[in-house]
């Protein structure tokens, strides 16, 4: 109960920016939005499951062909359902590895494959922003941008030395972990079972990158066009309202914005992310049109996420739960009689 309600506050807290920034505009702005291009953003955010769904075939190789194309669809849409509703995202690994479990896919496996898609994602913004940086040499992004882009740049590539780092040192890592474990008195059984976990992860992960590099390229390839389609979205609103703003800009509000609600610990960043925005797109594009094109970009990418993806979640994981409950109730009456 505690987790719904504070997911409630932070779906309260992202309406309320908007609300209180477009004022008594917002509806007027909102109506002359067209039908067509909602649905098209709709459809846009289709196809970024669908590729999400190639990728995680991809990324599990043989195994792969075990996961049909509409499982592996309601596997992404459940995971996307899962950060988008836990602080951080934390729960999107946890929920991938227990979807995976029911087509005999271990933990190490499915873990391996989610630190491999978020490398590749890490890998993309990096190069985005190197891209932008390349853009700023040429065109005035203003100080404040320019001073956020370099921050996240390094942030990224911070992030991405110690994802390698990681690897590299695991076994100095793995005897740095052993005598912290054994000073917090853990018992030798469990130290040793939490070592063979780590170990089966990093093993899993070795096999992931020793994939085809035919493959590996295509994944990437395919996290491109993911991310290009997802980040279109703001921009595609703006125009539906009538605001020519350059791709570039509406790339880089959604990213510092996106990240600053990752920061923030809320679900899906809630409410840290349209008050970023909010801050980022008023200059720009007045304080009306913000408010409509946040309200347009996050019902896309974030309340859209949690519509179609909640019953997807509730069936995938749901059900096999109360499936299990039934049947223990089912043999505990058997024992009574």
């Amino acid at each position: 109960m505690k987790r719904l309600a504070w997911l409630l506050f932070a779906l309260i807290l992202a309406l309320l920016v908007p609300a209180l920034l477009g004022g008594s505009d917002l509806l007027t702005r909102l109506r002359a939005f067209a039908p067509g291009l909602m649905l098209g953003l709709l459809g846009m955010i289709l196809l970024c499951w669908i590729i999400n769904a190639i990728r995680l075939r991809l990324l599990l190789g043989s195994q792969g062909s075990n996961l049909g194309r509409v499982r592996s669809l309601g596997v992404i849409m459940a995971t996307e359902f899962a950060i988008c509703t836990t602080p951080g995202g934390s729960g999107g690994p946890l929920a991938l590895m227990a979807l995976l479990a029911r087509d005999r896919i271990g933990p190490a496996r499915s873990g391996a494959v989610f630190a491999a898609d978020q490398i590749n994602d890490l890998l993309f913004f990096l190069c985005a922003m190197l891209g932008i940086a390349g853009y700023a040499l040429f065109h005035s992004l203003g100080r404040s941008l320019e001073g956020m882009l370099a921050g996240s740049a390094l942030l990224m590539f911070g992030m991405l030395v110690a994802g390698v780092a990681l690897v590299k040192c695991r076994r100095a890592l793995l005897r740095v972990n052993g005598r912290l474990l054994r000073r917090l008195k853990i018992s030798a059984p469990r130290r040793r079972r939490w070592t063979r976990k780590v170990l089966h992860f990093f093993r899993a992960l070795a096999d992931t990158w020793r994939l085809p590099k035919r493959t590996l390229t295509l994944v990437f390839a395919l996290t491109c066009v993911h991310w290009g389609l997802r980040y279109s979205v703001l921009y595609l609103a703006l125009r539906g309202l009538g605001v020519d703003v350059q791709w570039v800009l509406s790339f880089l509000v959604q990213m510092l914005s996106l990240s600053a609600g990752q920061f923030s610990l809320l679900p899906g960043g809630a409410g840290a992310a349209e008050l970023t925005s909010a801050t980022l797109l008023t200059p720009l594009v007045g304080k009306s049109t913000a408010a409509a094109a946040i309200l347009i970009w996050r019902a896309v990418t974030y309340y859209f996420y949690l519509i179609a993806g909640g019953p997807v979640f509730l069936y995938l994981l749901g059900r096999p739960l109360l499936e299990r409950l039934r049947f223990n109730q089912t043999r505990v009456r058997r024992e009574k009689a």
